[in-house]
């Protein structure tokens, strides 16, 4: 993330982060090799955020990254979340996640959590 966004924009977990009781880690495979993750933290008060989700060169317009939000939406519901939260970035890099997350019911919201208002991050929402 710090190639296409400034570093106090970067909101990407590193490995720790990811490791922390409120944050789950799934992996997306084929035959062994990796073609995506994701990740959903617990915000509280059954709001969740959708986390470190990206995909690999090899599954980009393969579905990947539909399957992966799809079991992050799935697993939210089975925890009790009401609600789906993200930040992404603005730059054209970002675009195509900001067209699945809006194909998938998101819509922009005021920043959540801890974050602040930031011109190069967008804030998205859901009910689920």
């Amino acid at each position: 993330m710090f190639a296409t966004s400034p570093a106090e924009s970067v909101h990407a977990l590193d490995l720790d982060a990811l490791r922390h009781e409120a944050i789950s880690f799934w992996t997306a495979r084929e035959d062994g090799r990796l073609l995506g993750c994701g990740a959903l933290k617990d915000l509280g008060s059954g709001h969740g955020e959708i986390k470190s989700m990206r995909t690999t060169a090899l599954a980009r317009g393969r579905g990947v990254a539909t399957t992966l939000l799809d079991h992050l939406v799935r697993n939210a519901r089975e925890r009790g979340f009401t609600r789906l939260s993200l930040e992404t970035g603005t730059e054209p890099y970002f675009a195509p996640a900001r067209r699945l997350y809006v194909r998938h019911g998101f819509e922009p919201c005021e920043p959540f959590a801890d974050y602040v208002p930031d011109p190069h991050s967008v804030f998205l929402t859901r009910a689920i």
